[in-house]
């Protein structure tokens, strides 16, 4: 019998301020937004948007909001991020670190640790917690822990959990985590996803000619879709709904942190927050599950603002659905997947 592989396992997600003052904001607007991946014009005219117009303007701004959602322990993604390591310690072996993609605890700190605690790792598992593909999350997160990893010349290797939209144990996890909220009366669920500029869509098009561009370009199958964060969302909805047996009149899909003037994925979720009233959606059920931790576009833009537009439209009742956070099903499914490399069980683990 071989010889177990020793594995570590990194936690990757987005990051936070260091604190709500609005340099520290200001700070972090800046390392997130020249991030060519994010802002993906040329070199010196997001050198001038981001530093000139974009983070003088919003950090403010987003400062006060920042303040609105931090707990005694700090940014909320952060704190999550943590408690979800230490449920997932209770039940693993393998020694686990956090890493945020701008702001501290970086890659590198979580590469470090690793190699100066635990001389004997031989492989790190990076899970992205982003379960969609797209440019400004997931593969940002994962060429940054490329390079780190290239430049540090680490004794382990590196192997990254693919994109887990649609696989089974995400599925359940989260319909789990919505499940109790549908016992009540509602009229609808929105699917309220991160947004991203149209223009991301037909770059990561591996095809050059179908996403945005193709008939029902979600619904018609092609390679694009390895890439297309549309093509995913649609995807996690209709497996969500299906599971918790949901009927397509009593859902809708909309998208939510737009930014800039340029056209941006449709329905834009506070246009749809105030429309809906009127269609006779006076009791919304509202979701968010492009994030897996909450954060600030979960609690303050859709648990608290979302809630305004849509009752000062006429709603009723406005229930917001917490991301998945710590919750058992979630952390057991990290756990499967986790134990599912020490049983060479490479295919489920990687979401193929």
């Amino acid at each position: 019998m071989p010889q177990q592989i020793k594995r570590a396992l990194v936690l990757m997600n987005l990051g936070s301020p260091d604190s709500t003052e609005v340099k520290d904001v200001r700070k972090y607007l800046k390392e997130f937004l020249m991030d060519e991946r994010v802002i993906d014009s040329p070199f010196l005219s997001r050198y001038l948007l981001v530093n000139g117009i974009i983070a003088p303007f919003r950090a403010p701004k987003s400062a006060h909001a920042y303040q609105k959602v931090w707990t005694k322990d700090g940014s909320p993604l952060i704190v999550l991020t943590k408690q979800l390591k230490e449920a997932l310690q209770k039940q693993l072996e393998e020694p686990i670190e956090i890493a945020m993609r701008y702001g501290k605890p970086n890659i590198k700190n979580a590469f470090d640790n690793i190699s100066s605690k635990h001389s004997d790792i031989e492989e790190v598992i990076l899970l992205p917690l982003y379960p969609h593909y797209a440019m400004s999350s997931y593969e940002t997160a994962v060429v940054q822990a490329e390079e780190v990893f290239a430049k540090g010349k680490y004794p382990f290797k590196i192997t990254t959990i693919k994109p887990y939209y649609n696989n089974p144990d995400y599925i359940h996890a989260l319909s789990e985590s919505i499940r109790p909220y549908t016992e009540q009366a509602y009229d609808k669920i929105l699917f309220s996803f991160h947004g991203l500029p149209e223009r991301h869509m037909q770059k990561a098009d591996i095809t050059g000619k179908h996403c945005l561009k193709a008939a029902n370009c979600c619904e018609t199958d092609s390679p694009a879709h390895a890439h297309c964060y549309r093509h995913q969302c649609f995807t996690t909805t209709r497996l969500v709904t299906e599971h918790l047996n949901i009927p397509k009149s009593k859902y809708d899909i909309s998208f939510q942190s737009r930014l800039g003037r340029e056209e941006w994925l449709k329905p834009y979720t506070d246009f749809r927050l105030k429309e809906m009233p009127a269609e006779g959606v006076k009791k919304l059920l509202i979701v968010c599950p492009a994030f897996v931790s909450d954060c600030l576009e979960t609690l303050e833009e859709i648990a608290m603002q979302g809630k305004d537009t849509f009752m000062n439209a006429g709603g009723e009742s406005y229930t917001f659905i917490p991301c998945m956070n710590t919750q058992a099903p979630w952390v057991n499914t990290i756990v499967k997947w986790v134990k599912q490399f020490n049983n060479n069980n490479y295919q489920m683990a990687l979401a193929k």
